[in-house]
């Protein structure tokens, strides 16, 4: 595997940061998800943008610009051959002496890494997921912005933690105030009566790329998904659930803390726009060559 780190493109033997480096010692620092299918990178710009958001919200200077981060990112991929694979793009403070003070830091560090991933197996895709609500609550907005995608993934870690205890494959997260924020790794939606709805940002939701596309497309189709507060219960009776991510792609959930979700399989409406967000992925991307 070649992996980019500043301006170089080592073999992963030799792909080295510090221990100094405040991404390592504080977690101080952003990152994005990005898949590759068929040779092209989807959702590219989309994904560098929403990197130079996060950045900017925690006073970050990313030392590249847009067209050089991309162009970095491509070549990654295309020295990895990564036709079908996911993209780890990282930004750290960089490295410095020890204390939070960012100031310590004098540049800021970028590492790209291109290889395979695989969140769920196939199976899940065809039967359906197991959740559960854990008692670890999304940080709220008072706190930090749960839109800031930073490499403290403490919050959502052990979330994820409860619910590998239980059997689960995800764990759904609650806000502050009780309310459906998404899962530990992926945004949710839920399907009544041919209705779908997804939480808001502001209850705690990541502005994800794929939960994204996937309301354009659940449009298209006819069926415009209505952002609004949600509370277990309106889980707990819908005639479907699925969950979206860069990583997940689109995964129907068929269990919610021992209820069954509709008939306890995989619905028509999550089906239908599953093959059409695999049929976008497949046609649409920045190409690597």
């Amino acid at each position: 595997m070649i992996i980019y780190i500043d301006g170089e493109f080592l073999e992963e033997k030799d792909a080295k940061i510090s221990v100094l480096d405040h991404g390592y010692l504080y977690g101080d620092g952003v990152f994005e998800g990005i898949r590759t299918y068929d040779n092209r990178v989807f959702k590219l710009d989309e994904h560098l943008h929403r990197l130079y958001d996060s950045a900017k919200a925690i006073l970050l200077q990313v030392p590249l610009s847009f067209d050089e981060l991309k162009k970095a990112t491509v070549e990654t991929c295309r020295r990895n051959a990564c036709a079908n694979g996911y993209i780890r793009l990282v930004v750290s403070r960089g490295a410095g002496s020890l204390g939070l003070g960012p100031d310590r830091c004098p540049k800021a560090s970028v590492v790209i890494i291109a290889a395979n991933i695989e969140l769920y197996p196939e199976k899940y895709y065809r039967e359906g997921l197991k959740v559960i609500t854990g008692g670890t609550r999304r940080l709220s907005w008072n706190a930090f912005s749960p839109t800031v995608k930073s490499l403290n993934y403490l919050n959502n870690i052990m979330a994820k933690v409860e619910g590998m205890r239980a059997g689960a494959q995800e764990t759904l997260m609650l806000n502050e105030q009780g309310l459906v924020a998404e899962c530990s790794g992926d945004n949710i939606f839920a399907i009544k009566k041919n209705k779908i709805t997804t939480p808001p940002i502001w209850a705690g939701a990541l502005a994800g790329i794929t939960r994204d596309v996937v309301m354009k497309l659940s449009a298209e189709m006819g069926l415009p998904v209505e952002e609004t507060n949600m509370t277990r219960y309106d889980l707990y009776v819908a005639d479907e659930i699925f969950l979206t991510g860069t990583g997940a792609e689109v995964v129907p959930v068929v269990d919610l803390d021992s209820r069954v979700i509709g008939d306890g399989k995989p619905g028509p409406i999550t089906r239908k726009i599953t093959e059409r967000y695999h049929a976008i992925t497949r046609s649409e991307g920045t190409p690597i060559g």
